[in-house]
């Protein structure tokens, strides 16, 4: 009872404030705090702020609620120790499959097809002392490939 008073008071002072709101030739404005102030007595119409209210006092539902923190709990430590141990569905599957055989790779296709690179197999030989000065921007650019 004293929910459904608080509630249409919200409403209604909600109210009052689109109409001042809407004085102020602010119209848009106004129509949305209508919007916003008419949510509460529209709750209290529909029965679910007496639900809520016969909820919040009823050791039933916190009950209810408690079995089901504990088996979110139950459901994410199954999940953690899952993941410890690598055994989701799909390793699983993996597994399966790897030793039935049928689906086995050949050594040679695990190397990479891109072969060694372009970087040069042996340094080059040390630059002469006029060409110091590039030597140091000359390697970073050979290191990155330019």
């Amino acid at each position: 009872m004293i929910a459904e008073t608080v509630c249409s008071a919200v409403s209604a002072a909600g109210l009052g404030i689109a109409i001042v709101t809407a004085y102020r030739k602010r119209y848009l404005a106004a129509v949305r705090i209508a919007a916003y102030s008419l949510v509460p007595i529209g709750l209290v119409m529909t029965g679910v702020v007496e639900w809520l209210a016969d909820t919040a006092f009823s050791p039933t539902a916190w009950a209810g609620f408690g079995v089901l923190g504990v088996a979110w709990v139950l459901f994410m430590t199954t999940r953690a120790v899952e993941r410890r141990r690598g055994g989701t569905r799909k390793e699983r599957r993996g597994a399966a499959r790897e030793a039935g055989g049928s689906d086995a790779v050949a050594p040679a296709a695990a190397a990479p097809s891109l072969g060694q690179g372009t970087r040069p197999a042996a340094r080059p030989a040390p630059a002469s002392r006029g060409d110091d000065d590039f030597s140091d921007i000359e390697a970073i650019l050979k290191k990155h490939g330019i």
